[in-house]
């Protein structure tokens, strides 16, 4: 079975024009998506425990649906690459970014796991020590939606210079007052911009990270080229994103969103999200490289992520730009 699978690996890499030697990162996600080509349908009420009340479902909602997140706020006025219902509801919960046991809890237990991949790939690509304490001394690096800066900030504790940028006012702000609360944190440079407002300020970096943005933005694929444009030439980008699969359904809305209360329901649409493969595609054309890929896994008896082969529900992707 493996063997067979493995042989379909190849021949699709061959037809997409994927490197003649695939990673075993690479190989993995294509396997998966080889065994689930078939779209998941929404679960059925029973198999959630919910009543079959259309109210209650959690079935996938419309991109133009912002479901419990109506809410009066202010955003930004900058051109954004994010749908306007995604702006609101993460300005409507903007002052918990800190808050370890809020909405953003499930980013802040996969923070240590995704500073791990991030240090891993970018140390072994930019030829810096991964036992230094300041491992991204000398390098620029922006953090394209960035929220609260709960990764911003440990990025500038090793040593980078940071840019965090974010569309949304609230977030900005509560990171400005929370990075101000530390001598090295207060350097970050915070910016209520999009990364396409970046682009038309020719701003480049030696590493573009977005976590958890794409699966958010009306059109990746535009978004991709956005960041892109920010990476200098051998530059790296790192992106992380939810699969499109029945497992990543049931496990990050039905699961996170409905029965654990993990996240406020309405925070994910299944039909945003991105397959391995597609978002290969989309940064091949725009002109990033897939060289690893990594899934994210939770042992619900640690209450810990770690990395791994599996990238069947959260994933993580390391390219490096063309040189041009």
């Amino acid at each position: 079975m493996a063997s067979k699978l493995l042989h379909r690996v190849h021949a699709v890499s061959a037809r997409l024009k994927f490197p003649q030697t695939l990673s075993p990162n690479l190989a993995a996600f294509t396997c998966s998506r080889l065994l689930s080509d078939v779209a998941p349908r929404p679960l059925p009420a029973a198999a959630t425990g919910d009543s079959p009340s259309a109210s209650t479902s959690p079935a996938p909602q419309s991109s133009g649906s912002s479901g419990k997140f109506e809410h009066n706020v202010k955003i930004s006025s900058v051109r954004s690459s994010l749908k306007d219902p995604e702006l609101a509801k993460f300005s409507a919960i903007a002052d918990t970014w800190w808050d370890s046991e809020g909405p953003f809890k499930p980013l802040h237990l996969m923070n240590p796991t995704r500073l791990a991949f991030i240090r891993s790939t970018l140390c072994r690509h930019f030829g810096k020590d991964p036992s230094s304490a300041r491992p991204f001394e000398g390098l620029k690096i922006v953090d394209v939606g960035c929220g609260g800066g709960i990764l911003s900030e440990p990025l500038a504790r090793m040593g980078a210079s940071v840019t965090g940028v974010d569309a949304v006012d609230k977030n900005i702000k509560i990171a400005r007052i929370h990075a101000d609360l530390g001598p090295v944190t207060s350097t970050i440079e915070y910016c209520c911009t999009t990364a396409e407002k970046l682009v038309e300020e020719q701003r480049k970096f030696d590493a573009v990270i977005s976590l958890e943005v794409i699966e958010h933005v009306a059109d990746p694929a535009e978004f991709c080229k956005s960041l892109s444009a920010l990476t200098i030439p051998e530059g790296a980008m790192v992106i992380s994103t939810i699969n499109r699969s029945m497992r990543a359904y049931a496990t990050a809305i039905v699961a996170a969103e409905y029965l654990l209360h993990w996240l406020p329901k309405g925070t994910h649409q299944w039909l945003s999200f991105l397959t391995p493969e597609e978002l290969v595609l989309i940064l091949r054309r725009s002109s990033i490289r897939v060289k690893e890929m990594a899934g994210f896994v939770y042992n619900p008896l640690t209450g810990r992520w770690s990395l791994s082969d599996d990238v069947s529900v959260n994933f993580i992707a390391f390219g490096t730009k063309n040189s041009q």
